[in-house]
């Protein structure tokens, strides 16, 4: 059930971007499991797209991550408070990668009340990338590890959507790419109350 390496190796982020919404993400962190199932995820197009940190080729002591062969996990800081997860796919030297904006709450859901000071029902407590990291208790500490591994991880429960179920649209946050913000290459899962606002096309 556990994603194997070879499929983070796939060098068709789009596709992996979309083919992710429905995989469940966990974690275990002191023996604490959570899980929670993918409803959401923005694609970056290695050195040619300009929202990339890796964007014209940048390699610094935090992009390097990106430049991993695929099936690491890239989690950086955003204005200083939120941790975000980036799941990094290619082969070596090809830095593209998969945020993850959202997670609905599957496993472990008493435990990620506690981390967000929430009930699980509220789409708050893992809407969003900085929620859903929280909520599973990413921080710093999970960048550069094997997504094959035993701290975090990904599996795969035979849940599908249908193409008319994924909503495609512009990323978030992202202005400072100008042409390439507009891109839509950001996926949710339609109706599902975990998915970040804008939630409709």
């Amino acid at each position: 059930m556990k994603l194997p390496r070879s499929y983070y190796a796939d060098q068709d982020v789009l596709f992996l971007a979309q083919d992710l919404l429905g995989k469940i993400l966990f974690t275990e962190i002191n023996g604490n499991i959570t899980a929670g199932i993918i409803v959401e995820t923005e694609a970056y197009f290695g050195v040619q797209d300009k929202a990339s940190h890796a964007y014209g080729g940048r390699r610094t002591d935090r992009t390097e991550t990106l430049y991993s062969h695929g099936g690491v996990s890239y989690v950086y800081l955003c204005y200083g408070i939120h941790h975000l997860f980036n799941v990094v796919t290619s082969v070596k030297d090809k830095p593209h990668a998969v945020l993850i904006r959202a997670v609905e709450p599957l496993i472990g859901k008493e435990t990620m009340e506690l981390r967000r000071s929430m009930p699980a029902s509220r789409a708050a407590i893992s809407s969003g990338p900085g929620s859903a990291a929280k909520a599973l208790g990413i921080d710093r500490n999970f960048n550069k590890k094997d997504l094959t591994g035993n701290e975090i991880w990904i599996e795969d429960h035979g849940i599908r959507y249908d193409p008319d179920e994924i909503i495609a649209g512009p990323r978030i946050g992202v202005a400072y790419a100008q042409e390439d913000a507009l891109l839509p290459w950001r996926f949710f899962v339609k109706g599902n109350k975990y998915v970040s606002k804008p939630n409709k096309a």
